[in-house]
C-alpha cells in the first residue's frame, strides 16, 4: 500500500488528508472517467473546509488526474486513443525495468505474497468487483516493484497509474474477465525461476494487452 492510500493519522494537514484520499479514489476507478464532482461536494465528502479541497484539486490537477473548468467544475478526464496509447507506452518501457531490478531481491517471502495478492484478484473477479479488481491488480505490482529499490521510477508510474485510474473500470467491464490474467502467473514463475527475460516479458504483456483493447 503507498503512502497515498494509508489511513491518515490527526498529525496529518487537512488538505493532504483530502489529497491522499481523493488520489486513491481516482486511481482505483471508484471515480469514472468523465464523472464531474465540485470542490464544495468534496470538500463535505472528507469532512474538509473549502481551502483543503481547492488545493486537493489543484494538485490533482497538475498530476493530470483532474481537469478544472473555468467554473470550477471538476472532471475525471475522458482519456483520447493517443492519449492511452502514450500512457501505454509509458508502461511498457517502465515497468518491465522496476520488475528486472526487483528480480534479485524476490525472496520467497515477496513471491507468496503476490501469489496471495493474485488470488485476491480473482476472488475479485468472482465477486465481479470491478474497483477492487483494480486496487489489487495494482498492489500486485507496487509489491513487486517497492523491491527494485527505485523510488524515482515508482513515483512516474503511479503518476500514470493515477491518469489512467477512471479508465481502468472502463477497460474491466470490456475485457469481461473470469479469471485473474495468466501473466500474473507467468510473473510468478519467472520470479521463482529467476528468469529475468521472461519477466520483463510477462510484465510488459500484463501492462499493454488490456490497454490496446480500448484503442481498438
Amino acid at each position: 500500500m503507498s503512502s497515498t492510500e494509508r489511513i491518515p493519522d490527526k498529525s496529518i494537514p487537512h488538505h493532504e488528508r483530502v489529497y491522499r484520499k481523493l488520489r486513491g479514489e481516482i486511481m482505483h476507478g471508484e471515480i469514472q472517467a468523465g464523472q464531474a464532482l465540485t470542490i464544495r461536494g468534496i470538500a463535505d465528502k472528507y469532512e474538509a473546509s473549502m481551502t483543503p479541497a481547492r488545493e486537493a484539486v489543484r494538485r490533482l490537477s497538475a498530476e493530470g488526474a483532474v481537469s478544472v473548468s473555468s467554473t470550477g467544475r471538476v472532471t475525471a478526464p475522458v482519456l483520447s486513443t493517443e492519449r492511452i496509447e502514450e500512457l501505454a507506452s509509458i508502461r511498457a518501457l517502465i515497468e518491465p525495468e522496476m520488475a528486472s531490478r526487483a528480480q534479485p531481491r524476490a525472496h520467497m517471502a515477496l513471491i507468496e505474497r503476490l501469489y496471495t495478492i493474485n488470488s485476491l484478484i480473482s476472488e475479485a473477479i468472482v465477486k465481479n468487483e470491478p474497483v477492487t479488481y483494480v486496487r489489487r491488480n495494482l498492489e500486485f505490482h507496487r509489491t513487486l516493484y517497492l523491491r527494485a529499490q527505485a523510488p524515482a521510477m515508482l513515483a512516474m508510474v503511479e503518476t500514470v497509474w493515477l491518469q489512467l485510474g477512471p479508465t481502468m473500470t472502463m477497460l474491466y467491464s470490456k475485457l469481461q474477465r473470469r479469471e485473474a490474467s495468466d501473466h500474473h502467473r507467468q510473473v510468478i514463475a519467472a520470479l521463482r525461476a529467476g528468469d529475468e527475460p521472461t519477466l520483463r516479458l510477462a510484465i510488459r504483456a500484463d501492462v499493454t494487452q488490456g490497454l490496446r483493447m480500448l484503442v481498438r
